[in-house]
């Protein structure tokens, strides 16, 4: 690999100036040095160089076109997120002496930075972050959209498409979302009526992202026809997936590369998520997915052992609490990868993914995991977690968590999202019917099918008794804060609402300013709160959901905020910062 770095670098550094350069006028740092030092202090670098001899020349050369089009992917991600996310970037980049500001940028994948007490605060000078990100009009609220919606219920569905942008209609607008269907026929092509609605449509626009970034969607559909021509001899199945994909980014509409990423066969070494899927990101309606790619390296081995894992997938979704049980497919392909570079929101320490998250997909074709490795089974990262939970655990149990725990409940975590309700009893899908509750929802679910999981396993003589006590004790670790979420992060929040149920439940006790695990109460703990999140996700009642959510994230000062203070006295790092040997710092 180390011979494409010089060539990749200067490619790199060009590309990420292609994009339309925003003025940097006004920014500045606002922070100062100690206080960015406090954040990088407790912030965990960690380096991924895997393991890429296996690699033949064609997957070489597509890994070059594939690191371009995730550099491009990388920054339509920060565009998304704040409106001034391309300037402030690039205002760093022409200022070498920001080298701590640029540090924050890269952790927080943008100008604003999540703070050692759980707060977003602007480093630089930009407008604060803004529930509507950069996918909606600056300056609306959920009142607003909410109020528009009561009056014209038709737009609702083209407004809040998971892969369009809102614009205000101005005529300005307009006229720029006309001039790209001019320059760009193609996309005329694939979004047949798009023209008509952009001349017709009063007060908002509906954009889909090929239009809204054309530019730099058609930089991304070259390059992956390009990798694909490069594995097309040693790999025809990947090769399909990268054409239809690069053909799914103009047309916003996943269904072709998707079905070729479930079902194909890939016999070479290469793997890769590429795309819009996830919806964290989006904080006014929960419903707008965000790109990310992710350059992947088959582990064969591991990958082997965890397809034969999934033997027993049926009885477990026929063991979940709830009545409609539905025949789930058993070849989920499954696979553990290392992570070669990672762009847009999925950089960072992300451990596994199950993809395509659309219902109606996952029933036709299944789905996908991907288990990352070298994020997984790293013994710097897990250290860090073993020490928080050490300091919250009571010491005759202290020693019970481990990676191997951590690994297999992340697995069925991912395999949970594929059981369960997928649809409400009256056939909404949940991120339609439950908006901003549907992420957290589904997250939790997927926490507590995992656990579900291991007890049957266990049962079943699949893993031991050590081996469920380790995946109990990461899911234990797993719900314990260092600090009270903000509602919108749906990850912390059911977390939060996880720990609060196991208190109640007597799965845990509070004893002398630390916490002791009851593993009888644990199992029936886990299926009283499944049965509970699988109904209120079938029911599909938004308002009934924020009222569960908002009864179940107390916070105490003499319960949660003891155990928090004790997690943050043991920590020595806080953040992590991922780099990559494939970028060779050209990030």
């Amino acid at each position: 690999m180390r011979y494409l770095l010089t060539a990749l670098a200067f490619s790199l550094a060009a590309c990420a100036t292609a994009t339309a350069p925003q003025s940097t006028a006004g920014i500045a740092p606002v922070w100062d040095d100690a206080r960015i030092e406090q954040i990088l202090d407790r912030t965990q670098r960690t380096h991924l160089d895997p393991d890429l001899s296996a690699l033949s020349a064609g997957e070489r050369a597509a890994v070059s076109e594939l690191l371009l089009a995730g550099e491009r992917m990388h920054r339509l991600y920060l565009q998304q997120r704040h409106p001034q996310a391309l300037a402030a970037a690039d205002y760093l980049a022409a200022h070498p002496e920001s080298a701590l500001e640029r540090d924050l940028f890269r952790l927080n994948s943008g100008p604003i930075a999540s703070t050692l007490d759980n707060t977003r605060e602007a480093f630089l000078s930009v407008a604060p972050e803004a529930p509507t990100r950069n996918v909606y009009p600056a300056g609306v609220t959920r009142a607003t959209m909410d109020a528009y919606f009561a009056a014209h219920p038709e737009r609702r569905d083209e407004l809040l498409d998971d892969r369009g942008v809102v614009w205000a209609a101005t005529p300005e607008n307009r006229r720029r979302a006309l001039s790209t269907l001019d320059r760009y026929p193609a996309l005329d092509t694939l979004h047949p009526g798009l023209r008509a609605r952009f001349r017709e449509s009063a007060d908002y626009l509906a954009v889909p992202y090929s239009v809204a970034y054309a530019e730099d969607i058609f930089f991304i559909y070259e390059r992956l026809n390009a990798a694909a021509a490069h594995v097309e001899r040693g790999d025809a199945a990947f090769a399909r997936y990268l054409r239809l994909r690069a053909r799914d980014l103009l047309a916003d509409d996943y269904e072709g590369g998707d079905a070729a990423w479930i079902t194909g066969q890939f016999t070479g070494n290469l793997n890769a998520q590429i795309g819009a899927y996830e919806t964290y990101d989006d904080a006014l309606f929960g419903v707008k997915t965000f790109f990310s790619l992710s350059l992947l390296v088959r582990d064969r081995p591991r990958s082997d052992e965890l397809q034969a894992a999934l033997a027993d997938i049926q009885v477990v979704e026929n063991a979940l609490p709830y009545e409609h049980h539905r025949e789930v497919r058993s070849d989920i392909p499954v696979g553990v990868y290392n992570i070669i570079a990672d762009f847009g929101q999925a950089r960072g320490a992300n451990t596994a993914t199950i993809l395509p998250n659309d219902a109606y997909l996952a029933r036709q074709y299944g789905r996908t995991i991907l288990m990352r490795g070298n994020i997984l089974l790293n013994d710097e990262l897990f250290q860090e977690t073993n020490r928080a939970f050490q300091s919250a655990i009571v010491p005759a149990q202290a020693n019970q968590l481990t990676p191997e725990g951590g690994f297999y409940r992340t697995l069925w975590h991912e395999v949970g999202h594929y059981l369960g309700v997928d649809q409400t009893s009256d056939g909404r899908d949940l991120d339609v019917a439950l908006e901003d509750n549907a992420s957290l929802l589904e997250e939790m679910k997927a926490d507590l099918v995992s656990l579900t999981a291991a007890r049957i396993l266990n049962e079943r003589g699949r893993i031991s008794d050590a081996q469920l006590q380790a995946i109990y004790a990461s899911g234990i670790r797993r719900v314990l804060q260092k600090n009270r979420p903000r509602r919108e992060q749906p990850y912390q929040t059911m977390q939060l609402i996880q720990w609060n149920w196991f208190l109640d439940q007597g799965a845990l006790r509070f004893e002398n300013g630390q916490l002791r695990i009851d593993h009888r109460r644990y199992p029936a703990a886990v299926t009283s709160l499944l049965r509970e999140t699988l109904a209120l996700q079938r029911n599909g009642d938004r308002a009934a959901a924020n009222a569960f959510i908002d009864r179940w994230t107390t916070w105490r000062p003499d319960l949660h905020e003891v155990i928090a203070q004790s997690m943050r006295d043991s920590e020595r790092t806080r953040f992590t910062l991922v780099t990559y040997e494939a970028l060779d710092g050209a990030e």
